[in-house]
């Protein structure tokens, strides 16, 4: 497809849902990279993922700056997760050609129907914070967490966003806003050594990848903002319509296209 007006105005308007998505709940990796693929199909693939984490990380970072000023993070819980999440990323992607994408595509679409079936008939999943681990797991449980997640964004990735709030709900007893604040603070994390990788290697297009990010910003500072505005209702209904999007995904990429 030829870089015209129509792909980069196209390009623009789906970067912009991925930052306004990702910002709430995650998963907005799952339409900005998919659209660099397909519209700019004529640069090396090594490229489009390094353009697409810049504009990436570029949103999350935004959105995470939005949730530090008008949430109140519970750092003692989530630092641990933090550093582990950074280092076990970079183990994540090391080993990256050693597993079979394939079979984790039919592991994630399984806990990510779970996830749906228990968050839409717990009706009361994440609406209240009641934080219920005392200090010892607290630092335990989220260290495992990073570590856990940070390995699976390092080498597969799609969904690390929903993931990390489901278990900073489930586990951690935080509520959908203070969880989607967290998994931002941890998911800029995993995405620094990848972004890194990129910039060292000299695999950023910036024109386009500097362009992309600026609507993927406006798209977090939206979601952001309505997140904090509306609250842990709005997050757990959004949180449900992207999950569905994404079990609707992979599925399809396993049982129709065998990706």
């Amino acid at each position: 497809m030829s870089h015209d007006w129509l792909t980069y105005g196209l390009m623009f308007i789906l970067a912009f849902s991925a930052g306004f998505i990702d910002s709430v709940v995650g998963g907005g990796g799952l339409i900005q990279l998919p659209a660099l693929l397909i519209l700019f199909a004529g640069l090396p693939i090594p490229t489009l993922m390094g353009t697409n984490k810049f504009a990436g990380f570029s949103g999350t970072a935004l959105a995470t700056t939005r949730y530090l000023k008008q949430t109140n993070v519970p750092w003692k819980s989530i630092w641990p997760a933090i550093v582990s999440a950074l280092i076990f990323s970079c183990l994540g992607a090391r080993v990256v050609s050693h597993v079979h994408k394939e079979d984790i595509k039919i592991i994630v679409l399984c806990l990510l129907v779970i996830v749906a079936i228990y968050t839409f008939f717990k009706k009361e999943f994440g609406l209240h914070h009641a934080p219920k681990l005392n200090v010892l797991k607290t630092a335990v449980y989220s260290f495992l967490t990073g570590a856990i997640l940070g390995f699976y964004d390092g080498f597969f990735g799609p969904g690390t966003g929903s993931f990390l709030i489901v278990v900073f709900i489930s586990l951690f007893g935080f509520n959908f806003l203070i969880a989607s604040a967290s998994a931002k603070l941890v998911n800029c994390a995993t995405n620094i050594s990848a972004l890194t990788y990129f910039i060292i290697t000299g695999q950023i297009d910036y024109p386009l990848a500097i362009s992309i990010a600026v609507f993927n910003m406006a798209g977090s500072f939206l979601g952001a903002k309505m997140a904090i505005k509306k609250g842990s209702a709005f997050v757990r209904t959004f949180f449900l319509i992207i999950v569905t999007g994404m079990i609707l995904k992979f599925g399809y990429d396993i049982l129709i296209t065998n990706k």
